[in-house]
């Protein structure tokens, strides 16, 4: 077990699979006691009883103030204070042509993705603001940071998540509260279920398939003090897609010119 986060109450939202699960893994083997935050109640305990002690769970609905505000309380009573916020929980929006979307998800997908992660912010920086700071991390998305059709409303969600995490982190930090932002892409999880080989091959110049331990392991570094001087970034963990496409495809285009 290593010793990064030694000491520290962490509270993952999102936290029964996927990105989510990844990272609580990675904060109990850094020393960290976590709260899973999830809608999820019957995974979400199960996934609590099977990590031990350092691990707590309290279903949670994150479009909801009272429940992320229950929630904070609740990490902060069982394992006595929040030193790590980590904004994950999200939802897909409809897949498809812009002209051919209903926009009927528009309000659920932005309660989640946006909104769970204002309150998110908000409601941990008053406790970490009264009790010497810590580190909030948001999860977007490099299809918030990128152009490109389709999910038309996940990417507004993701793009604004991105933008207000830097604008949060100008609010918190005289606060000693340090906001970060992960925008992962091609990441296998439970909402990504495309073919993901060809649209690797094409986009990205890292050829190696990326995984969920990739962006926890990305995650645990702004949550401990090896950042202790980042706040207000953005990082990718995308194999460069969002730098530009792989030689191959630059020189086709090339050519086509």
């Amino acid at each position: 077990m290593g010793s990064l986060l030694e000491g520290k109450v962490a509270l993952v939202t999102g936290g029964v699979a996927g990105i989510g699960r990844g990272t609580v893994e990675r904060f109990i083997e850094e020393g960290a006691q976590v709260v899973i935050a999830d809608v999820d109640a019957e995974r979400g305990e199960k996934l609590a009883d099977q990590l031990g002690e350092s691990v707590a769970f309290k279903k949670t609905d994150v479009a909801s103030p009272e429940d992320v505000q229950a929630v904070v309380d609740f990490a902060v009573a069982r394992f006595g204070g929040l030193h790590v916020m980590f904004n994950n929980a999200g939802i897909p929006s409809q897949l498809g042509g812009f002209l051919d979307n209903d926009l009927k998800d528009f309000r659920r997908v932005m309660d989640v993705n946006l909104f769970g992660v204002l309150i998110g912010c908000q409601f941990a920086a008053r406790h970490m603001k009264e009790n010497g700071g810590g580190s909030i991390i948001n999860t977007s998305s490099i299809a918030g940071i990128m152009g490109g059709g389709g999910v038309t409303v996940y990417r507004c969600t993701k793009a604004a998540v991105a933008h207000i995490s830097k604008s949060i982190a100008c609010d918190l930090g005289p606060f000693n509260i340090r906001v970060n932002c992960i925008a992962p892409g091609h990441i296998p999880t439970e909402i990504t279920s495309y073919d993901m080989e060809p649209v690797i091959r094409l986009t990205q110049p890292f050829p190696r398939q990326g995984s969920t331990l990739d962006v926890a392991n990305t995650v645990v570094y702004l949550a401990s003090d090896l950042s202790a001087q980042v706040t207000g970034v953005i990082i990718p963990v995308d194999g460069g897609t969002a730098a530009g496409p792989p030689p191959n495809q630059m020189q086709q285009l090339l050519a086509r010119g």
